[in-house]
């Protein structure tokens, strides 16, 4: 084999090895996604076009990717779903912004989210979501978004959160949380109001002067 044939040979080997990194990595992410599809029921028929058999979810409607086909956005606010969040979803690697927004989404929210490293937007708000807010949310180190208001969440605020710098938009209010507002980090400058309507918690906190899980069981 001559050094240009050689050239062509490994070119072609480069080529297939991404190729089939590609189709893996689109693999992953559908199957992820059509756990998510799995555990939805879909009365308007908004996800009709997440179909399994497709090699990459890239086509599917409110799935955005990047130029290497890895899933960057899930846009579904205001569908209509009912169902539950799946751990699956910690899978979506590349996952920039989960957008679920004003659906009729119960269950709990999965601390497998906290492995989305590049997320930017969490949006849950106006669900029926319950349990706590995983602190393994607090790993998520480009958030700047993380509504979760209009919910049924209770436990404390994860002071994981408060390492998050990022962070600029924080709004908890209407659930059923309790302990203490944190104030330090990026809480420092989230308006009091984004907490209100939560009973059980008070606050600010005093740091120092009070336990932030005061009354919080």
């Amino acid at each position: 084999m001559g050094l240009t044939d050689l050239s062509v040979f490994l070119a072609l080997a480069l080529a297939l090895t991404i190729a089939s990194a590609s189709l893996v990595q689109g693999n992953s992410e559908g199957d992820a996604l059509y756990a998510l599809r799995r555990s939805l029921s879909d009365p308007d028929n908004v996800l009709q076009s997440w179909d399994p058999n497709l090699v990459c979810p890239c086509t599917w409607f409110h799935v955005t990717c990047n130029q290497d086909n890895q899933v960057t956005r899930l846009d579904l606010g205001n569908s209509n779903l009912f169902g539950h969040l799946v751990p699956e979803l910690g899978k979506l690697d590349h996952l920039q912004y989960l957008e679920l927004y004003k659906n009729n989404i119960q269950g709990t929210i999965p601390a497998e989210l906290g492995n989305l490293k590049g997320l930017i937007s969490l949006d849950l708000y106006n669900n029926n979501i319950s349990g706590t807010i995983p602190p393994s949310l607090g790993k998520l180190k480009s958030l700047v978004f993380l509504r979760l208001n209009d919910n049924q969440l209770n436990g404390p605020i994860p002071r994981a959160l408060a390492s998050v710098s990022s962070l600029k938009v924080v709004d908890v209010s209407n659930n059923n949380l309790c302990g203490t507002i944190p104030t330090s980090g990026p809480f420092e400058h989230i308006p009091l109001d984004n907490f209100e309507n939560n009973p059980r918690l008070e606050g600010p906190e005093l740091q120092g002067l009070a336990s932030y899980d005061t009354n919080c069981v």
